[in-house]
């Protein structure tokens, strides 16, 4: 009996799978399950869903706008742009001989 087991440990020995870890692996994040100095610890629930949100929250951002533009109560003026052309209101008659 002790043969078996010991050629079992062997063997998962050579398979690498009791094999302790390399120094270079990466840790394995380790789900807190098992015993405490507190009592038994359950695993963590499976959420498939984002978790409930808060009773109260932060208020949403508040988003800025630029200023208005100022309110004018009056047109502008209008703007002088010299005198008319020569043939706006009576064309000149010119003959031609």
């Amino acid at each position: 009996m002790r043969k078996l087991i010991f050629g079992a440990v062997l063997g998962l020995l050579g398979l690498g799978i009791a094999a302790p870890a390399p120094a270079s692996a990466q840790p394995v994040l380790e789900l807190q399950v098992g015993w405490d100095r507190r009592g038994w610890r359950p695993p963590p629930p499976i959420y498939y869903a984002p978790p409930p949100r808060p009773r109260y929250y932060a208020p949403p951002p508040r988003y800025y706008y630029p200023p208005p533009p100022p309110v004018y109560y009056a047109p502008p003026p209008p703007r002088y742009y010299g005198p008319p052309p020569r043939h706006w209101d009576r064309p000149r008659h010119h003959r031609h001989w």
